[in-house]
């Protein structure tokens, strides 16, 4: 008969496995753009000569942090919440001076960089369209394939590791049509980007697969015609129409649900391929709409569409003064503001958008049915280290 120290062992082991086979992970490895990222553009502008971005100064982390760290928004991310009800740390960015074979996938890596494309910026400069650097998702996946020999010694042990991670891709590609539209583009022809976003996300996927990942969620696009950039952008304007129960644009709106219709399809392929693999969509989009059509319900009483921080104009959005410039001004209470700076969000929105997905129905699969919300902690007592 075994002595207790082997059978302990063996019970251990045995719990391991079966919180992996209910579907917990023990790390996550993210892509995407500033709704992900946890400090990879702070720590590359941090290393480079040129403009500060607004986002490394106060009142940015003010919230949770107390302190900016890069990400922008007044506190955590979707990203923060998902590690902390994982059990997990929060998710260091790959730019980081960490050893990876002393963090590694044990508690995961965050490749997410603040104004990230899906395309590589050649597509973009050859429309006459500047993204200031290449922080694409295939140059973020590079960044990972690189890590991957300091990480695991073998394929095998690689595919082991990333198998048992959750990998986020995303959001991401909202930056590819901010870009082109913010540069003047017209709705019309930003919307032929969508089949060249489309197809770079499912390339990213399939190859993440191949390398060994076994639950992959993957977000659509928000509601970018109520973001209060672009109600600032086309205010007064007769060429756009407004949603009467929201307030937002109607044809931008209808730009992004067109974007998550073609991902919706393109992930069923991948499912139909693919049967053992968790490939779960994430509806920022409807998740996100709750608000804009109840603010108050949901307890956004200063509503959906002004920015808590910013530089006056009707929705407190201003192309000039942005959030954290001396001009600026910052609301008393950003918790009763789902909007930050007009592009991003607060951290009480993003923790309203993490429990509508990892606790709710708006992913598809449920993400609760497999990974079980028994399984979950309740984020809001907890506190994780940087």
């Amino acid at each position: 008969m075994a002595d207790s120290s082997t059978f302990y062992l063996i019970l251990t082991l045995l719990l391991a496995c079966n919180a992996y086979a209910n579907g917990c992970y023990t790390s996550i490895i993210s892509f995407g753009d500033s709704l992900a990222d946890t400090g990879n553009l702070k720590l590359l502008s941090e290393n480079s000569v040129g403009h500060v971005p607004h986002f490394m100064f106060p009142p940015y982390g003010d919230t949770f942090f107390h302190k900016p760290t890069g990400r922008c928004s007044n506190g955590r991310l979707i990203i923060d919440f998902v590690a902390e009800s994982l059990g997990l740390r929060l998710i260091p960015p790959s730019q980081g001076n960490f050893t990876f074979n002393e963090t590694g996938l044990r508690q995961g890596v965050n490749y997410a960089v603040a104004g990230a494309t899906a395309l590589d910026s050649s597509f973009h400069e050859a429309r006459g369209i500047s993204t200031n650097r290449n922080i694409s998702l295939g140059v973020q996946l590079g960044w990972f394939k690189e890590s991957l020999p300091l990480i695991c010694s073998t394929v095998s042990d690689c595919k082991h590791l990333i198998g048992r991670s959750l990998v986020l891709v995303g959001e991401i590609g909202g930056n590819d049509y901010n870009h082109a539209l913010e540069s003047g583009k017209s709705i019309a022809e930003v919307e032929t980007y969508v089949p060249f976003v489309i197809n770079t996300i499912i390339s990213t996927v399939n190859e993440l697969i191949e390398l060994g990942a076994k639950t992959l969620v993957i977000p659509g696009n928000l509601p970018i015609g109520c973001s209060a950039t672009y109600l600032t952008i086309f205010y007064g304007s007769d060429k756009v129409q407004y949603d009467n129960s929201t307030g937002c644009i109607t044809q931008l709106n209808k730009f992004a649900e067109y974007h998550n219709e073609l991902l919706k399809i393109a992930l069923n392929q991948i499912r139909e391929v693919y049967p053992e693999v968790n490939i779960i969509y994430a509806d920022y989009f409807n998740a996100a709409m709750q608000v804009f059509l109840s603010p108050n319900a949901y307890g956004f009483t200063n509503g959906a569409l002004n920015a808590c921080c910013g530089g006056g104009g009707p929705f407190n959005y201003n192309t000039s003064v942005a959030c954290a410039d001396p001009l600026s001004t910052t609301c008393a209470e950003p918790d009763k503001y789902f909007n930050w700076d007009g592009l991003h969000l607060t951290e009480a929105a993003y923790m309203f958008i993490f429990k509508s997905l990892f606790e709710g129905s708006y992913t598809t699969p449920q993400f609760k049915s497999v990974c079980p919300t028994s399984r979950l902690q309740q984020v809001e007592g907890l506190s994780s280290s940087m």
